[in-house]
């Protein structure tokens, strides 16, 4: 496994490049009087031929005149978890201007604590004292990168809070000297560091090899991550030009993807190794590869080669464990999504991806984090920090306990890989005893707060015990919750609470439904509402984001699967996901993208944080989220295919990256998630592979505990459609 540097990276990058191709979405321009700062939509436009980094920087180009104002913010890159605090006693950015600037004649700088710049004056956010941009640049020559040092110990607070720059979050350029003359000045790699120490030389990485696919390039190389490492840059020649770079990768990472947008293209790359001044390694040897049109059957392989990345070189190097979202605080591992990394693990051994024993090696990594991880009555926290295994409260200090629904998530994962890794090999033997042993040691019947309950709750803690107090109350995604609960041979609660809790019928349980859907339609669990002329069995409103047909089905066969309130479950998740087809194909809130091959509305990132959207006026937001109709592929391939191919040709080239899709892209707001996430990447997957050969199904199904649960569960449904025998 590579080491993973990005958290480090992080703490010192406040901008590098921009994934949007005109204009950086993390910035802010605005102009008053007769003065100019150029813009677009509110945004800063992003230069492309002219960058200290590849493949861009941020461009300002202003005029500055009498008796009026510019300004031009740009604020710190933002993502999930993103760990506050940057670390270093200097504020550095490299400059360019095509033509000469005078020290008198350079804007002014103001920093912030909060992205809101200027405006802010609410604690504990600050603002700096007006700096003097010039006094750190000189006079600024033209046609050359220079690289502006500013001590972090100058700057004095102008709000009324003490100003604390390690919390910087925006650096707003403004108006100095009214000269009335249409200047331009080039911003690449702001970052908070220390002085540069001497070092000697880097190597060059080596072993460079690329392969081509349908619209890409894959690089991969050899490197020993030296310490003074800041980047790799990348290097690209086409038709025997020359070589000229075309990115960057950050350290820790010995892969790039390097979109070229069609096939039949032949292209030769090198790479070098580069410190924070800016010296480069000699070159690695030189690679080529050519793209090729991949058949339907090739891109099904790529894509899940590329989403199972996150799993395999991803993971959290201590535990094996997946990582909530990369990049973000890499302390952080996700116990439900670390399930489905699991299950992504059987699908790189089967698609020999990995070879077996690295499997087995890895799952075994996992399993021994597992068993000294902080439990509460065997039921693992929602996030754990991956080198210890203590509970991270991420949502809060009620959060510091045993998260149900994550574990059952997890757990979902351990039993298909202990069906697959059954072999005779003494490892694989193991292995099975000690998922064995963690699955019996689970008490989902302590989730039910009294022996009389009618329902599971999420969450208890030993601290707040029951405060949380959210029950667990389908159709959503914890549907897995009840069935491991009811198949548990050791802790498990009775196949009534199917009934009683997970559909139940109480007006706490309409209540709960109608609070979070604002609509009577399923309310009841059953729903028989028809949506763009198909019909829904169960399912709240038109059915909901699309995760809640993926994550407990990711195992759980859904053919296998009925009740009293519809014959199949698969029938029912398939028209989920065709209603939510056809609602992006009417795309009745008219956000740019959404169509008949653009659709999927699901939870994923988004341009103000995680949103779980779906099918209905008040949940769309007008997010893109490949998982959403690719994790859809058994239940819709045609259009499932249809989506892959438009995602990765015509969206490869800001979307693509070294974990395949990003998580989401939102056209309308001409946003693109800087972020993978575990709970997305795997859906892909996993369900692409269930598509292909049920592989997961199969051996989750074959665990002899579900094959009872469901004996159980059709004897309870038998009663509940005939109370009186």
């Amino acid at each position: 496994m590579q080491a993973y540097a990005a958290d480090d990276y992080y703490r010192h990058v406040i901008f590098d490049n921009s994934l949007n191709k005109n204009t950086y979405y993390f910035s802010h321009g605005q102009a008053n009087g007769q003065s100019f700062i150029e813009q677009q939509d509110g945004r800063l436009p992003v230069e492309t031929k002219n960058f200290r980094t590849p493949p861009n920087a941020i461009r300002l180009q202003w005029q500055s005149a009498p008796n009026g104002g510019w300004n031009a913010a740009i604020s710190l890159l933002d993502f999930r978890n993103r760990r506050p605090g940057l670390d270093g006693h200097n504020l550095y950015f490299s400059i360019y201007t095509p033509q000469p600037i005078s020290a008198a004649d350079m804007p002014l700088l103001v920093l912030s604590t909060s992205s809101e710049g200027l405006q802010v004056a609410e604690f504990p956010a600050s603002f700096s004292a007006a700096i003097n941009l010039g006094k750190y640049t000189g006079d600024v020559p033209g046609g050359r990168w220079i690289e502006v040092r500013i001590p972090l110990g100058d700057i004095q607070s102008a709000s009324i809070y003490q100003f604390r720059p390690e919390y910087i979050q925006s650096l707003t350029f403004y108006q100095g000297n009214a000269d009335n003359i249409r200047h331009t000045l080039i911003v690449d790699e702001i970052r908070v560091a220390d002085a540069p120490t001497p070092h000697s030389a880097l190597a060059a990485p080596t072993d460079l090899r690329a392969t081509g696919y349908d619209r890409h390039v894959e690089l991969e190389w050899n490197s020993a991550d030296p310490r003074d490492l800041a980047r790799y840059v990348i290097y690209r020649s086409e038709d025997g030009g020359k070589f000229t770079p075309i990115g960057t990768q950050i350290p820790g990472i010995h892969r790039y993807e390097d979109f070229l947008g069609k096939s039949g293209v032949h292209a030769s790359y090198k790479i070098a190794a580069a410190d924070w001044s800016y010296h480069e390694s000699p070159q690695s040897n030189e690679a080529s590869a050519s793209t090729r049109e991949l058949s339907d059957d090739e891109l099904l392989t790529m894509m899940q080669r590329a989403c199972f990345h996150y799993y395999w070189e991803g993971a959290d190097p201590h535990s094996g464990m997946t990582r909530e979202n990369i990049p973000g605080d890499e302390r952080i591992v996700a116990t439900g999504a670390s399930g489905f990394g699991i299950m992504s693990l059987m699908v790189g051994v089967d698609r020999k991806f990995i070879t077996r024993a690295e499997g087995v090696e890895r799952l075994t990594k996992i399993v021994n984090f597992l068993e000294h991880a902080q439990r509460y009555h065997g039921v693992w926290s929602h996030y754990m920090n991956g080198s210890t295994g203590q509970t991270m409260p991420v949502f809060g200090m009620f959060d510091n306990g045993g998260d149900l629904v994550e574990t059952s998530f997890l757990m979902q994962g351990l039993l298909a890989a202990r069906q697959y890794f059954h072999g005779s090999d003494p490892a694989e033997q193991s292995l099975y005893n000690r998922i064995t042993a963690l699955w019996n040691s689970v008490e989902w019947d302590w989730h039910r707060q009294n022996p009389t309950s009618d329902f599971l709750y999420w969450h208890w803690s030993p601290q707040w015990a029951f405060q949380i107090h959210h029950p667990l109350i389908g159709f959503n995604e914890t549907m897995m919750t009840y069935l491991l609960s009811i198949a548990s041979p050791t802790h498990g609660v009775p196949a009534s609470m199917y009934y009683s809790g997970w559909s139940s019928q109480s007006e706490m349980a309409q209540q709960y439904r109608q609070g979070w859907s604002g609509t009577t339609d399923g309310n009841h669990y059953s729903n028989g509402h028809t949506y763009y002329g198909i019909k829904l069995d169960v399912g709240v409103g038109p059915g909901g984001p699309l995760f809640f047909t993926h994550y407990s089905f990711m195992g759980m066969d859904p053919h296998s699967l009925h009740d009293r309130f519809t014959t199949s479950y698969f029938d029912n998740n398939r028209n989920i996901a065709l209603i939510n087809r056809a609602y992006s194909i009417a795309n009745p809130k008219h956000y740019a993208g959404y169509g008949p091959d653009a659709w999927g509305l699901t939870a994923s990132d988004g341009p103000h944080g995680y949103a779980a959207q779906a099918p209905d006026e008040a949940d769309d937001i007008g997010n893109i989220t490949p998982t959403g109709a690719l994790a859809s592929f058994p239940y819709t391939p045609e259009a499932s295919m249809s989506a892959l191919k438009h995602y990765y040709r015509d969206y490869g080239d800001t979307m693509w990256g070294v974990y395949g899709l990003r998580d989401a892209i939102n056209p309308s707001a001409n946003w693109i998630s800087p972020i993978y996430m575990g709970l997305n990447q795997a859906p892909i997957v996993v369900m692409i592979e269930n598509y292909r050969t049920g592989l997961v199904w199969k051996n989750f199904m074959s665990n002899p505990e579900v094959t009872t649960m469901l004996k159980n569960l059709d004897a309870a449904t038998a009663t509940a459609q005939h109370p009186n025998q």
